[in-house]
């Protein structure tokens, strides 16, 4: 996880597009600026950044059925809860699977545990469109690789 970056999936462990699941794995850093005024002496990942995680992994799912044609962009969280702390040092298993997909939109039901203990679930809903710029595009590409997408969903025919 790289916090300063919005950059919170580490490595994508599994994915499924017939069963339309993906799960990925995210290491919450020891230490970062976040941690220190979130809260001084009681260090906590902030729920929206967890909310945030869960979109992201939700999001790399959804590119992976869009055959990477189109980028998909949170559009309504639903019933997220917080149900555990997470804390500095924590490996997040990250696991996302479609609700609904249809007419330029999807919905995903997602879960963040550690240890094997649920921390955090939410409904999300996404609108994907054609990537705006070859810049997200490439940025997007970059990005897939790094986490360790699948090179066979990156091409699209």
């Amino acid at each position: 996880m790289r916090l300063d970056y919005f950059q919170l999936i580490d490595r994508i462990t599994g994915l499924d597009v017939g069963e339309r699941t993906i799960t990925v794995e995210a290491q919450v850093p020891q230490t970062s600026t976040v941690f220190e005024g979130h809260f001084p002496g009681y260090p906590l990942m902030p729920g929206v950044l967890l909310i945030e995680t869960m979109a992201q992994t939700s999001g790399w799912l959804l590119i992976a059925l869009l055959k990477f044609e189109r980028m998909p962009f949170l559009a309504a969280v639903k019933e997220a809860k917080m149900r555990d702390f997470v804390t500095p040092g924590e490996l997040l298993t990250v696991q996302a699977k479609i609700a609904h997909d249809g007419s330029g939109f999807a919905m995903t039901e997602t879960k963040i545990s550690a240890g094997g203990k649920l921390k955090c679930n939410a409904t999300l809903t996404f609108r994907h469109t054609a990537f705006p710029n070859a810049e997200l595009r490439g940025h997007m590409e970059a990005m897939a690789k790094r986490i360790g997408f699948p090179e066979q969903a990156m091409t699209h025919e």
